[in-house]
């Protein structure tokens, strides 16, 4: 299989406030968010990145949709460097996160022909991509409704859709189901399977054990910024349930029985 995404070190650090390091229940005025991550995504797979909240997985994503810089460390995305290439990455890659919000003003239809646009999406193209994604999604009923007048499900779906405009070959979702009713997440996930399908690589991080053994091929567990185990879906739950394993490699990571 071809190596779409190698992260090599990738590392990142913040200064907390007082408030947040009451928060976090520190008296150290940095946290390391991601420590030396590195790990492979190859063509027409799904990896999951797996941990709980605050282990890393937002900060590592958005390194990898050169949002935020590593302090250290690079990612290779078909070859370009996050660091040096980001435009180039950018142009390569879908990104999705919930933190990332729809202008509330515009509808579903204006913000896919704004985003096509500037990405250079020629207009017949960018019109059969429209009528194929808001046919899966069920958005042309609501194409003309304003994103602030939307279901939390539809906006999601929005979000989706105008995140793939360029049809992009390596896709990243933060938490691609998160705050979704069973129905509008089965549709999401079953579309992630789609995708894979056509041989897309997908990158999702999640905390959610049955999503991760549904939809993923090889899964990174991290904790605390670091990664701690990164393999085949099959040689990380080691004969056992994933969540039993995650609980196992967490009790070992922490120091403490969960």
């Amino acid at each position: 299989m071809k190596e779409l995404l190698k992260a090599q070190g990738l590392t990142k650090s913040f200064r907390l406030s007082k408030k947040q390091q009451q928060l976090e229940k520190t008296n150290q005025s940095i946290k390391v968010a991601a420590n030396k991550i590195s790990f492979s995504a190859y063509e027409g797979e799904i990896f999951g990145l797996l941990g709980p909240n605050g282990a890393g997985k937002t900060t590592t994503l958005r390194m990898l949709a050169t949002l935020i810089k590593p302090d250290s460390g690079d990612a290779l995305i078909d070859g370009h460097s996050i660091v040096k290439e980001p435009e180039t990455v950018r142009a390569k890659i879908g990104f999705l996160t919930s933190e990332l919000k729809l202008e509330e003003f515009f509808t579903p239809n204006y913000l896919f022909d704004f985003f096509s646009e500037l990405h250079g999406i020629p207009d017949d193209v960018r019109d059969k991509r429209k009528q194929k994604l808001f046919g899966i999604f069920g958005i042309d009923r609501f194409a003309e409704v304003k994103i602030a007048n939307l279901s939390t499900g539809m906006k999601q779906k929005t979000s989706l859709a105008i995140s793939l405009v360029h049809d992009p070959s390596i896709i990243i979702f933060d938490e691609p189901t998160n705050g979704l009713d069973v129905i509008t997440a089965k549709v999401v996930t079953d579309f992630l399977l789609d995708l894979k399908a056509e041989g897309k690589t997908i990158i999702v991080s999640t905390h959610i054990f049955s999503l991760v053994e549904k939809i993923c091929d090889r899964v990174g567990i991290i904790i605390n910024g670091k990664m701690n185990l990164c393999d085949t879906l099959e040689a990380v739950k080691d004969g056992k349930s994933l969540e039993d394993r995650f609980f196992e490699i967490y009790s070992a990571a922490v120091g403490e029985e969960v």
